[in-house]
């Protein structure tokens, strides 16, 4: 009996190691492997930098803001002679995002000011993350990924009129905003 048991947990482990080996890639993984990378910047920002004053948000608009734990930001900068670079890092982001586990939300813009695209991972009443995307062929990429618990993306759109009148503390995000100067 136990050598058949040996048996089944060795072959339940070579299992698990070749479908974990076999699977798309992620974007998580796409952080991971270039936050450290030339060109890049990688930032990890606390919900706490929009300073939304919780009195005047609306019951939906609270618990949109509490649903949110983290914003994960990763840019890229092109430089001059790396346009080859820069749309093969494109294109391995556009990949992932087309994945159809990832739900297209909203797309705009156009070729000469840039483009963007909004997608959820989750269901649109349990969201496990917003990924809002936007490049440019002469500054780069941005992605943002904004991660929380039982995110809905109803509730999260009414938050998003309520960062107009945010105080957003412009100090935490200056490294990022300099990054694209």
């Amino acid at each position: 009996m136990v050598p058949k048991m040996n048996f089944l947990a060795g072959m339940l482990l070579v299992m698990v190691t070749f479908h974990s080996c076999t699977q798309e890639p992620s974007l998580q993984r796409y952080y991971v492997d270039n936050q450290e990378q030339p060109h890049f910047l990688s930032m990890d920002v606390p919900v706490s930098i929009l300073n939304l004053d919780k009195v005047q948000l609306t019951q939906d608009q609270k618990e949109a803001y509490e649903s949110i734990q983290k914003l994960n930001l990763l840019a890229y900068k092109t430089n001059d002679g790396d346009q080859n670079e820069f749309e093969a890092e494109l294109e391995k982001v556009k990949t992932i995002l087309d994945q159809p586990k990832y739900e297209e939300l909203l797309r705009g813009g156009n070729p000469e000011d840039g483009t963007f695209m909004i997608k959820i991972l989750g269901t649109e009443d349990n969201i496990k993350e917003f990924i809002l995307f936007g490049s440019t062929s002469d500054k780069g990429f941005a992605i943002v990924r904004v991660l929380g618990r039982d995110m809905d993306a109803n509730k999260i759109m009414s938050l998003a009129s309520a960062l107009d009148k945010a105080n957003v503390d412009s100090s935490q995000m200056e490294q990022f905003t300099q990054f694209f100067k």
